[in-house]
């Protein structure tokens, strides 16, 4: 039986930061979105440096390796003997040189349910970069059917520099002042003034975070996670990644190849390719998800923005509007800038279930109301009912900026604007606008070339309508790799696990019994 996730329990993965960094990957999971059509169920300066393969695996003998498990804060209640528990393990800033500092990990566990018929152990990832994972182990049936959850302890940790693990990333408290901004911007001043939020961002982290800014890559995460497998006892060890972790996933399968027991990387893109071709892939990724989104608001009379079925006139009307006059919403907050509606339509464009909201949002703003827009603003930067902000956006420049910065300094970005513009009409510019990576103050860490060489077969879930992550990228990751097992999801959503029982099924019988489906198999 599968999970319903109820819906105000949906796991954002990442952000995208139009005006701010611009081209850098913006994926999450949206679970409990699409819905099965046979049984309704759902689930919810800087310099570049070379690639490098040459890399230092061993653990470093200042580190013991142990996890001290115990129970969970806040679950003294559960007398159950399979709830979750929580531990720490210690990893170096730096593999090749462990006396500089270290990371304290923190993990999450939900034992399989099944204890006498236990597989191992799932190590589990949600995406970002930035995102913690530990809670995804926590909540463990919001994501995984249940057969899983029988035959798996359920691994989730919060990779360094994230969510609960020490130190972590702390740039910034509010968001309006750096994320509030209109973007693109029309004038000299309006870029200028994006410019200097990117500088400042970049100056706050380097204050409060930059000891461990230079150890807080994707490779480094791939050296924790063997950590953890070594941690745990293991010989072998499964994955499951999500979104970003698709790219943790690749990353860990190429570096420890004889470790991998079974890895499914859910929402791929591909991992080797440029900042640019993930920032062209997803700007015509989410054009596409809303010109969906438009086309079927146009074609139906209930549609809050139907606007006589010119949706699209409409919408562009309405960015001209808000450009020229932003909507106050709040006195102590952002006003509705051109740049916050982009946000809001792209959070709405990861899934279909969000287009309602959306139509009314719209069609609110239409009137002078942009509370809706702010509403969706709020739900992408992960703004608690309290005003406050986690790291997590933070931590996703942070590690975007130090695996691949894209182009160096202000001039190299603008150079590229007008391929961002000529790819998608309406988000190209937000994509192409973004300083952040340019001015990054950390050398940029060096890079894995994905194989997965001598990792055994590997599923690739790529979905239709997926604009964080596009299927062509997806089945490019799927050809990266040595024995990569593209598996297609039809449906609107970033993600495709848990949409229909075909996917579920497919994936949990290889996991469970190692036997993979078909290349090109379509769910």
């Amino acid at each position: 039986m599968m999970h319903r996730l109820n819906n105000r329990r949906k796991l954002v993965v990442a952000i995208l930061l139009a005006g701010l960094l611009g081209t850098a990957c913006s994926e999450r999971i949206i679970i409990g979105s699409s819905k099965d059509t046979t049984d309704g169920k759902v689930f919810s300066s800087t310099t570049v440096s070379t690639t490098d393969t040459t890399l230092n695996t061993e653990p470093s003998p200042l580190f013991s390796g142990k996890i001290n498990w115990k129970d969970c804060a806040g679950d003294a209640a559960d007398q159950s003997p399979l709830k979750n528990q929580c531990g720490r393990l210690e990893v170096p800033y730096d593999y090749d040189n462990p006396n500089i500092g270290s990371f304290n990990l923190f993990l999450t566990r939900k034992p399989a349910s099944d204890q006498a018929n236990r597989i191992g152990s799932m190590l589990v990832n949600p995406g970002g970069p930035g995102f913690g994972g530990s809670s995804v182990a926590k909540d463990a049936q919001y994501y995984f059917s249940d057969e899983l959850l029988k035959r798996f302890d359920i691994i989730g940790w919060d990779p360094r520099g994230t969510g609960d693990t020490t130190p972590a990333i702390d740039c910034i408290d509010q968001y309006d002042e750096y994320f509030g901004m209109d973007s693109p911007p029309d004038t000299p001043q309006e870029k200028q003034a994006i410019v200097d939020a990117s500088q400042k961002f970049n100056d706050q982290c380097v204050k409060k975070s930059g000891e461990i800014l230079p150890y807080i890559s994707t490779r480094s995460t791939a050296q924790d996670m063997d950590s953890i497998r070594r941690a745990l006892g293991e010989d072998k060890i499964t994955y499951f990644g999500f979104s970003y972790g698709s790219e943790l996933g690749a990353t860990w399968v190429t570096m420890f190849p004889d470790t991998v027991r079974a890895a499914v990387f859910d929402g791929a893109s591909d991992p080797n390719a440029t900042s640019l071709d993930h920032g062209l892939a997803q700007a015509k990724g989410f054009e596409m998800q809303l010109d969906s989104f438009l086309a079927k608001c146009s074609a139906r009379k209930s549609c809050a923005f139907y606007n006589d079925g010119n949706s699209a006139e409409a919408l562009d009307k309405l960015l001209l509007q808000i450009d020229l006059q932003p909507l106050v919403v709040a006195a102590d907050r952002t006003p509705v800038t051109q740049g916050v509606m982009f946000t809001a339509l792209a959070q709405s464009m990861y899934s279909d279930s969000l287009w309602p909201k959306l139509e009314t949002a719209l069609a609110d703003a239409a009137k002078g109301d942009g509370a809706g827009l702010l509403e969706l603003n709020d739900e992408y930067y992960q703004r608690k009912p309290n005003g406050t902000y986690g790291n997590e956006l933070e931590a996703f420049i942070a590690i975007s900026c130090l695996d691949d910065p894209g182009p160096i300094g202000i001039e190299a970005v603008d150079a590229q604007i007008p391929i961002f513009t000529k790819a998608a009409k309406r988000f190209g510019p937000g994509f192409g606008y973004g300083y952040s990576c340019a001015l990054w103050p950390v050398t940029q860490a060096k890079k894995i070339v994905v194989t997965g060489k001598g990792a055994g077969p590997v599923i690739v879930i790529g979905t239709t309508g997926d604009p964080a992550t596009p299927i062509e990228s997806s089945r490019n990751a799927a050809k990266a790799l040595e024995q990569g097992i593209f598996l297609t999801v039809k449906a609107e959503q970033h993600t495709g696990y848990g949409v229909n029982t075909c996917v579920v099924a497919a994936v949990d019988n290889y996991l469970i019994e190692l036997v993979a489906p078909p290349n090109g198999k379509v769910c």
